[in-house]
């Protein structure tokens, strides 16, 4: 079997509904969608949020993405994988980026969309600006995230069976 892959960054909202339509709409050997969607926040803590400015290397940034879900695809028994990221400012409410992956099992579906998504928040050549009441600040890495990255280091350890 042979997946599907769309990866997409782009600065105009996406339709995260329709966007998983595509992925199992009249296919019978989809048994799992598994859809994340990121959607900006209005604060950080007890903090109010403006805006996110996400920045990224063009070119660049749509090839690790692609890298890594075909990473994911020889990892998991997936039909079919979705990762769309937003650029440039988004205000709070909006949707910031999807991750999905279709499978015919619930656990590949769910293990490629998680492993997609600690990618995405650790490694993908993003940079995020937020934009409080008083100023800008760029956001530093979260060793919590960093580790839960590296659960991913040793393949093999978390796959789903067929």
């Amino acid at each position: 079997m042979t997946a599907t892959s769309t990866v997409r960054i782009q600065s105009e909202p996406f339709d995260a509904a329709a966007e998983a339509r595509k992925l199992s709409g009249g296919r019978t050997d989809v048994g799992a969608l598994v859809t994340f969607t990121g959607i900006c926040r209005g604060n950080e803590g007890a903090e109010p949020i403006a805006a996110l400015t996400l920045e990224h290397y063009p070119g660049m940034a749509e090839a690790e993405i692609e890298r890594h879900v075909a990473e994911a695809i020889s990892r998991w028994p997936l039909i079919g994988v979705t990762v769309i990221h937003r650029h440039g400012r988004i205000v709070p409410g909006d949707d910031i980026m999807m991750v999905a992956t279709a499978s015919s099992h619930r656990e590949a579906a769910f293990a490629a969309a998680e492993f997609l998504m600690d990618y995405l928040k650790t490694r993908a050549p993003f940079w995020k600006q937020v934009e409080k009441p008083d100023g800008k600040v760029w956001v530093q890495a979260k060793a919590a995230d960093d580790a839960a990255a590296g659960r991913w280091a040793a393949p093999g350890k978390h796959e789903a069976a067929e």
